[in-house]
């Protein structure tokens, strides 16, 4: 589903046996700029998520501080973690922060590969990790940014979503459909918008890539 929004809308008089051109935006979306459809989302503070069939909602939270540090959205074939953060009004924060990914993953002993996608310029990274019964094995990642206003979205693919990228449509899907509620309050840019946890939700832990 892709949400439409109002300003897309010509609403200028047309001649007889035209037709007003609709454009269809692509998400992420900003929160206000949902329609009101109906739907029942679920609404984490500063991400609001459609409901999907095949998509299991948890949340990773510090167990320390309690604090909720992202989303996962896990499905049969893999996982997508959901961070939000704040950027300035004007500007590219995605620009700026994938040098800083790649070069941790190079730092980690892994890799990480520019490409260009649906959303933009993402990452395909990999690096070894520690297995829980103690071997090393490679964690391939994929990691897309969205730039919107006043925050950057960014979604982090896991199993066959970052292995296969041209089989990811759905993945990609669910990406499309997720919001995000900057609120007005200035803060650093960089910093990660706040999650609040719903009373139902899973916690996990956080992810080794």
């Amino acid at each position: 589903m892709k949400f439409r929004r109002k300003s897309d809308v010509d609403t200028t008089d047309q001649g007889e046996g035209e037709i007003d051109e609709v454009t269809v935006p692509v998400g992420p979306f900003d929160a206000d700029d949902l329609p009101d459809d109906g739907i029942d989302r679920v609404d984490l503070g500063s991400l609001v998520l459609t409901p999907e069939p095949g998509r299991e909602l948890r949340l990773q939270v510090d167990e320390t501080s309690g604090a909720v540090q992202s989303v996962v959205l896990a499905g049969a074939d893999g996982a997508v973690e959901l961070r939000a953060f704040a950027a300035p009004r004007n500007g590219d924060l995605w620009a700026d922060v994938r040098p800083q990914i790649a070069a941790d993953m190079e730092s980690r002993g892994g890799t990480a590969t520019e490409r260009e996608g649906r959303f933009g310029p993402e990452l395909l990274c990999h690096i070894v990790v520690q297995q829980p019964d103690g071997t090393k094995g490679a964690q391939p990642s994929r990691i897309i940014g969205v730039n919107g206003s006043r925050w950057l979205l960014r979604a982090t693919l896991l199993g066959r979503p970052a292995i296969d990228p041209e089989s990811s449509a759905a993945w990609e899907e669910t990406i499309s459909r997720v919001a995000v509620q900057r609120g007005s309050h200035a803060m650093p840019v960089g910093e990660a918008l706040p999650v609040v946890m719903p009373e139902n939700a899973r916690r996990v832990e956080p992810p080794t890539a």
